[in-house]
């Protein structure tokens, strides 16, 4: 059995059915050239799968999409350029993360200012200011920071609070984040930077948003061994068995022939069946 330990998170929750949204995905392959992002942003990219992220989120262009903890950008540049130049990107920085740390309103700074479709907001990591009611927010691999030890208790539940409060109605909220161990709740926040899945569910529901779970059987949960897939699929297959309801959907990855290739023009994508690192249709 997969332990939850090793599962990657992927978690959204709605306020109407996912179904509701746009039904056909933009193509991402734009955001992710956009000559605006780094290099360092790019080497990131084959770990962070961030052409899979905006399509499961369904970001388009022209929304409000809020990025909660934009920590260096990295998401921040993908969402600014996804939503084009008529849609705005709202980037989070808690003032308890610039107080820790200056980088972090020097980097919330820089973004502010490369891009005409970004707006910096400030405030408490409990009480996010967002000027505007959002389509989707997004938070990636910060949830569990809510639980850490130097914030006070009660920091989740307002925080889970006030990202309800800023979706408008039928608004998406994304979450990844590491799962640790059944049961865990959140006492691992601090030692393993995880957070058991069913407290951030439990969290969000009392927030008032409904729990769909979105989970990756690929990376961590199969040890990077892409044939363990199948075992991951009979484990996700017995909880839903089971009665867990908040399952909608799987990543799998294609291995009918291992390694990888880049995402490039067709004729040059020679290997039919090698995974390649473009939006699931």
């Amino acid at each position: 059995m997969i332990r939850p330990l090793t599962l990657a998170l992927l978690l959204t929750l709605s306020a109407t059915p996912l179904a509701a949204k746009e039904a056909d995905a933009p193509d991402y392959a734009t955001a992710l050239a956009d000559p605006a992002r780094p290099a360092a942003d790019r080497e990131r990219d084959a770990a962070r799968k961030p052409a899979e992220l905006l399509a499961f989120a369904q970001i388009a262009p022209g929304e409000q999409v809020g990025d909660f903890v934009m920590g260096g950008g990295y998401v921040t540049r993908l969402l600014a350029a996804a939503v084009g130049p008529t849609g705005k990107v709202h980037a989070f920085q808690p003032a308890e993360f610039i107080a820790f740390k200056a980088q972090y309103g020097t980097d919330q700074a820089a973004v502010d200012a490369a891009y005409a479709n970004v707006d910096a907001v400030a405030g408490p990591f409990a009480a996010p200011a967002f000027a505007a009611p959002l389509d989707t927010i997004i938070t990636v691999q910060n949830f569990h920071d809510l639980y850490l030890k130097p914030f006070p208790e009660g920091t989740g539940d307002k925080a889970s609070a006030a990202l309800f409060a800023a979706l408008k109605p039928g608004g998406t909220l994304v979450i990844v984040d590491h799962s640790a161990a059944d049961g865990t709740g959140t006492t691992l926040a601090d030692s393993l930077h995880r957070i058991d899945k069913a407290a951030v569910v439990a969290a969000l529901t009392k927030a008032g948003l409904r729990p769909q779970v979105m989970i990756d059987f690929s990376h961590a949960n199969s040890s990077k061994q892409h044939r363990r897939q199948i075992v991951v699929g009979q484990d996700v297959g017995h909880q839903i068995a089971g009665g867990d309801e908040r399952i909608i959907g799987v990543m799998v990855e294609s291995h009918l022939v291992e390694g990888r290739q880049d995402i490039a023009a067709p004729e040059k994508m020679t290997r039919a069946g090698r995974t390649s690192p473009h939006p699931r249709r």
